[in-house]
């Protein structure tokens, strides 16, 4: 009994699913996905390469910016006026009618009256983002409905 209905199951789908117009079918649809698989792949490397691309470039502009940093700081490291202020700070030399004043380091006292100016500043209280938001949307008529 069971022979019988493979047979009719085979003979039914080989009539029914594998005819010419299937058969081709299915070629095209398994083409159409591998030029698709194919694409994608493309697309894909495409996009690292122009990402890895864009990485290099943003690399040379920084090693670019860096080299004219550095040509920079030497034309001024050799111009006069940074030979000027060199000699001037080093050996304590000063330009003819030029007078120098040497301050004494700072005592206890001025440091400690640093210290009470920093804590005597007001500390402004920061909004809630609640309270942000309303201002916001109100157009910070908040503010005054609160006063």
């Amino acid at each position: 009994m069971k022979y019988t209905q493979l047979r009719k199951l085979y003979y039914h789908i080989r009539h029914n699913y594998f005819t010419m117009n299937n058969i081709v079918l299915a070629i095209a649809l398994l083409i159409a996905a591998s030029w698709v698989w194919g694409s994608v792949q493309a697309m894909q490397r495409n996009y690292a390469l122009e990402k890895e691309l864009d990485a290099k470039r943003r690399e040379l502009r920084l090693v670019e910016l860096e080299t004219e940093l550095l040509k920079y700081q030497q034309r001024y490291y050799q111009s006069d006026e940074y030979k000027e202020l060199a000699v001037r700070e080093k050996l304590g030399l000063a330009l003819p009618g030029e007078k120098v004043l040497v301050l004494p380091p700072n005592t206890a006292a001025a440091k400690e009256s640093d210290t009470k100016t920093e804590e005597l500043l007001p500390v402004r209280a920061v909004p809630s983002n609640l309270q942000q938001w309303i201002n916001f949307l109100l157009g910070g008529a908040s503010e005054s409905l609160k006063k």
